[in-house]
């Protein structure tokens, strides 16, 4: 088998490079020592998972972080990298009552086809948003952070007030997320514009996209004139190209032989951040998984030590909570409901009735064997622990098939709720704080996360949007974090580092964030 998996990763490179080849010259014109032989230009060459065939911020919330992580587009707020919101679009902002917001768009910004970001066009691009949610045009869902009783724009005083449907305390941190990208409405029909560092020269779906550099970039000097972005679905493949200089930077290597040998020699730099990202499966309360006493023997079945530390070799920390134990948000105060005890899981089968009448191996609820969707897709290892979790269910009588789909569709079924259990890998401080990822357990957006339900969640989810004393909202996101332990409401895995690998010849400041919203940067530069 190992021998198996080497000659694929072999064979996947070569179609790496046959790739790098057929978009714009061989591997050597197109990025070695940072530059487009024969043009001067400095060019770089990124490999990453393709997480969607677009970037329109409407289409689904991958598209949305595509528009900014490929430095195509930015929004009013932006995060540092300490998780505080910085003023991007919008340099200026007041309020008295966190309802009505006056945002002062920057002055002299321009897109990057050179057309003006003005107050109008911010006004008309989040308008857009919210009317392709509430039409279904796109499966981005804003409402789920803030909605407005009005926008106003004001092209003489440059300002852009808000007016929230409630009290909303933290908006420039929701105005940070990446489904609030500001895009130029008056070519959307056609292209998606933004005022990033870069524009979009060319895509070649599910292969490449070309990026040239935006002349009428705002924040400062922008340093390449090119990039190849190269859709890689393989992480060896990615490690591999890097290895062989056919590019010069990857994010998210999930291979641990690969990382470890990355970090290992001084001829690449390794840049990791602290876990602020959850890997878990959600359930579909709409099928078998609305059961509590299956989705119970669920989490009981499944040794989530094992297979943070041995199946994907480190790359995730155990733990039980949405929240992980890094962040400040009381881990050391919950209680484990369901740990990893299968004689346990097999006795809350036994004792619900779920049991295996007929000797096929398989369990039954209301007379029909239990045979799970499980759907995933290959980025940050989850695909491997959906196989993981699948083999561990077959053992108490689960029968459980996992297909691996490409993001985009994978998104879409799970809006669809077609599925039974569906894999996900998301910041939990999306806003800079996890209020925004707790409303994905809110019954009035669950509908996307598997219509999970219970009413004393959803009065501490309203309670903790209202408040603004710090103390209490940490009290009731505690409390929320131990009801969906009880609820068994969603599969936690573990908790994921990020990574960023560069050659430390060609590029210099190639650094992950937390917020790891934001990829292509000005800050990454060729090395000097």
């Amino acid at each position: 088998m190992r021998q198996m998996k080497k000659i694929t990763a072999v064979l996947l490179a070569g179609a790496l490079a046959a790739g790098l080849a057929a978009c714009g010259g061989s591997p050597e014109d197109s990025g070695k020592n940072g530059t487009v032989s024969g043009s001067g230009g400095a060019h770089l060459n990124f490999s990453c998972y393709s997480y969607s065939n677009s970037m329109d911020p409407i289409t689904n919330v991958n598209s949305s972080w595509c528009f900014v992580r490929y430095g195509v587009g930015e929004c009013l707020f932006r995060f540092d990298e300490n998780v505080n919101v910085e003023n991007a679009l919008c340099d200026s902002y007041e309020t008295e009552d966190y309802t009505t917001w006056v945002l002062h768009i920057r002055e002299g910004v321009k897109f990057s086809n050179g057309n003006p970001v003005t107050p109008t066009v911010v006004k008309e691009s989040l308008e857009r948003l919210y009317q392709a949610e509430a039409d279904k045009t796109g499966n981005s869902t804003p409402s789920q952070y803030v909605t407005f009783a009005s926008i106003e724009a004001d092209d003489q005083a440059g300002t852009v007030t808000l007016v929230c449907s409630s009290q909303t305390v933290g908006l420039p941190g929701i105005l940070a997320y990446p489904w609030y990208g500001i895009v130029d409405t008056g070519v959307i029909d056609s292209e998606v514009i933004g005022t990033g560092p870069y524009r979009v020269a060319d895509v070649q779906e599910n292969s490449s996209i070309e990026l040239v550099k935006n002349e009428y970039y705002w924040d400062g000097e922008v340093p390449y004139d090119s990039i190849t972005i190269y859709l890689t679905e393989d992480s060896s493949t990615k490690a591999m190209a890097l290895k062989s200089g056919d590019v010069d930077l990857v994010e998210n290597i999930t291979t641990p032989s690969d990382l470890a040998e990355l970090e290992a020699d001084p001829q690449y730099y390794v840049s990791k951040t602290a876990g602020v990202r959850l890997g878990n499966s959600y359930f579909n309360f709409h099928g078998v998984l609305g059961n509590d006493a299956l989705r119970q023997a669920i989490l009981c079945a499944i040794d989530d030590e094992t297979m943070c530390n041995v199946t994907v070799g480190g790359m995730y920390t155990p733990g039980c909570s949405v929240l992980p134990s890094s962040l400040p948000y009381g881990s050391e105060q919950l209680t484990d409901a369901y740990s990893y005890d299968p004689e346990r899981a097999v006795q809350i089968l036994d004792e619900a009735g779920i049991t295996d009448t007929d000797g096929d191996g398989y369990r039954e609820l209301d007379g029909q064997n239990i045979h799970l969707n499980y759907l995933a897709y290959s980025s940050r290892n989850l695909d491997e622990f959906a196989q993981a979790v699948a083999i561990s269910l077959e053992a108490v009588g689960i029968g459980c098939t996992v297909t691996v789909q490409d993001y985009d569709t994978a998104l879409a079924n799970q809006s669809a709720g077609d599925f039974d259990l569906i894999t996900s890998n998301a910041i939990v401080v999306p806003t800079g704080d996890p209020t925004g990822f707790l409303g994905n357990f809110y019954s009035g957006n669950s509908d996307t996360y598997g219509y999970y339900v219970n009413e004393e969640y959803d009065a501490l989810y309203e309670q903790l949007l209202g408040s603004t004393d710090e103390e209490e909202r940490l009290g009731l996101i505690i409390e929320m974090q131990q009801i969906l332990i009880d609820d068994a409401a969603t599969l936690v895995h573990g908790y994921y580092n990020s990574t960023f690998a560069s050659r430390a010849d060609v590029v210099a400041g190639a650094e992950i964030t937390p917020m790891d919203y934001y990829w292509i940067t000005t800050d990454i530069r060729p090395a000097e």
